[in-house]
């Protein structure tokens, strides 16, 4: 199979992931933002990562709150937190990202983050140039459902880049599914975080870096 058309998960795959903490703290600051300071820890860590449309509107019913009034200032604190976390060295690029730039394929992003973490991360790591389209989350509730493993940014990603044989690198399984769901290849690398992870699924490649996709490309 050569390959016309590679897509990129973002976090963890070109760019280094946020840590817990500061997505956690982002959240709680969003609760304050609305009045709540004695939020139950478990519902701080439910609308940090994993939320679902039921999820916030239950939380949200709990404490009074506007589901979509909340949740687009949710999506907003985190995107501005993972946005100080670039400008201060702790999410920077991976170090092979350099070698896409000779890799002879059209190239886009599908990520679950927001859109406006993807667009401040493409613009202030002057990476934009590699990528012919890029895909985030809008900040609504409704974003929550179409996020990986369901294909829907995949597809749209396809049909700017107007693909005939792609391939999909990520770095979880939904990525692997959501490639699956679309009918397309995958490629699952082994970053730092994932080099003894067991995966129970079943990429096309299993590739340790960046820099394979020139050999997978071609094969």
């Amino acid at each position: 199979m050569t390959y016309d058309t590679v897509i990129f998960d973002n976090d963890g795959v070109l760019v280094g992931r946020t840590h817990f903490e500061v997505l956690r703290d982002a959240t709680e600051a969003t609760f304050a933002d609305f009045g709540v300071t004695d939020c139950d820890p478990d519902h701080v860590e439910d609308m940090t990562i994993g939320a679902t449309p039921s999820s916030v509107d239950t939380v949200c019913d709990t404490y009074g709150l506007d589901p979509d009034t909340f949740w687009q200032a949710r999506d907003t604190r985190l995107a501005r937190a993972q946005q100080v976390e670039a400008r201060t060295g702790r999410k920077t690029p991976y170090g092979d990202v350099g070698t896409l730039a000779d890799l002879d394929v059209e190239m886009g992003i599908v990520s679950s983050n927001q859109q406006a973490t993807v667009d401040f991360l493409l613009d202030h790591f002057e990476m934009r140039d590699h990528f012919s389209t890029a895909y985030g989350r809008e900040p609504t509730i409704e974003s929550l459902d179409l996020r990986k493993p369901d294909p829907h940014y995949i597809e749209r990603a396809l049909s700017d880049l107007d693909a005939e044989n792609a391939l999909f690198v990520g770095d979880n399984v939904s990525d692997i599914q959501a490639a699956e769901n679309a009918g397309i290849d995958s490629a699952f690398i082994r970053r730092p975080h994932r080099q003894d992870w067991d995966l129970n699924v079943w990429p096309t490649w299993d590739i340790q870096s960046l820099d394979d996709l020139h050999r997978v490309c071609s094969a």
